[in-house]
């Protein structure tokens, strides 16, 4: 009864559905986004590293402006945060559409801006996880992150599909706007959001040198947050190893055309979708650190079975239960970093944490694209398995893994 009324709450909630819907339509957008790009960059060069480097300058935000992101959103209102980061989003988007319009893209542009989008999307992400336990109560947080991880894994299921169709029928610059419009009606939603203020600063003359320091401190201590944080660290070197080159994979050597793209990106959600949907479940059964550790088991069968996959459905299958996976450790992981920092810390130590463990993807990114270059790609997705049986096998021994 207690949990049926928890439920019902938060769908009574009114700045925690301002949070979900925003999350969807973003969601959906970067759908469009995911898929268009590196079919873009594909068509533009026929380069696996171009590709490849395009991912790894993504990811770049969350190394060079972690730490300072989480400093300011613990430091400014963090509804301004989210309003003003949305508010650049939709700048770079309208940069990128008009330079399709215009036939004047290169390269350099979609990495420009890019690097744009992604560092004002990785800041709002940060306010975004840090808002969540001022407006939801303790007991509904893993309940709350279960519901915008189902709602964006199950917009991925649809998602790559539609994005598939609409750039084999219309064009890139039609996918794009649909993004374009999607940013445009997140920083509306923003403007209504009401976000309760942060506790009082001991200090607020720190020097926001001072504030990073205390976000990694506070990380360091926090030795149930720090395992698993390291643990995502390899991880993500691991998935990095694949993740940069696999449409080109399925494009180049397996054949598949943009709406085969699309579908496979559609069976891999599904695999989220139902781990999204049983997490609440399972946490039932088993403690946290059970269900963090055997996740690992879910990554060695996924990157097994892409090793032998012969047609764009099995990478999507092997997708699927990689995704399966990877929701279920994160909302895990993201529940244990708010349940266990206090929220005038949460924008730094997310930072922080975030920072560490996207230190080792652009490094297995640009590996990644050199390597198909000259080499067979199968033998990353073998590295990758590897790598994944011995994180398993560190956690499996680690104290880590009788945390309730």
């Amino acid at each position: 009864m207690k949990a049926v009324a928890s439920e019902i709450s938060l769908f009574k909630n009114r700045n925690f559905l301002l949070l979900w819907g925003s999350s969807t339509i973003s969601s959906f957008g970067m759908q469009m986004y995911s898929i268009a790009i590196p079919l873009l960059i594909y068509d533009l060069s026929r380069s696996a590293l171009a590709m490849s480097m395009m991912r790894a300058i993504e990811f770049f935000p969350n190394i060079f402006l972690g730490m300072l992101a989480g400093a300011l959103v613990d430091r400014l209102n963090r509804k301004t945060m989210m309003v003003w980061t949305s508010f650049i989003q939709v700048i770079s988007m309208c940069g990128i559409v008009t330079l399709l319009l215009t036939n004047h893209i290169e390269l350099w542009h979609l990495y420009i801006l890019g690097f744009v989008l992604s560092s004002a999307g990785y800041t709002f992400g940060n306010a975004n996880h840090s808002v969540l336990p001022q407006i939801v109560s303790k007991d509904q947080l893993t309940s709350a992150n279960a519901k915008l991880s189902f709602i964006d894994t199950l917009i991925r299921m649809i998602g790559p599909g539609i994005a598939g169709v609409l750039i084999a029928v219309f064009s890139y610059t039609s996918t794009l706007t649909i993004y374009l419009v999607c940013l445009l009606i997140m920083y509306v939603f923003m403007q209504f959001l009401n976000v309760p203020p942060t506790a009082k600063r001991e200090d607020a003359s720190h020097s926001i040198w001072k504030d990073m320091k205390e976000g990694i401190v506070e990380l360091v201590n926090n030795k149930i947050l720090l395992t698993p944080t390291i643990t995502v660290l390899f991880s993500n070197f691991a998935s990095s190893l694949v993740i940069g080159i696999l449409i080109f994979f399925a494009t180049d050597q397996i054949g598949a055309d943009s709406k085969q793209v699309g579908f496979m990106f559609t069976i891999s959600a599904i695999g989220g979708l139902i781990g999204a949907s049983l997490i609440s479940r399972i946490r039932k059964r088993f403690g946290r650190g059970v269900i963090y550790t055997y996740s690992l088991v879910f990554d060695i069968i996924s990157m097994c079975l892409l090793l032998f996959a012969q047609t764009w459905w099995t990478i999507g299958i092997s997708l699927a239960i990689r995704t399966f996976s990877t929701t279920i450790s994160n909302i895990v992981y993201f529940t244990i970093r708010q349940e266990f920092t206090p929220n005038h810390l949460l924008g730094r130590v997310a930072g922080t944490s975030s920072m560490l463990m996207k230190l080792t993807l652009p490094l297995g990114l640009f590996i990644a694209g050199l390597w198909a270059e000259w080499f067979p790609i199968r033998i990353l997705f073998f590295i990758s398995m590897c790598i994944f049986a011995v994180l398993f096998g560190r956690l499996f021994f680690h104290p880590f893994k009788k945390l309730v």
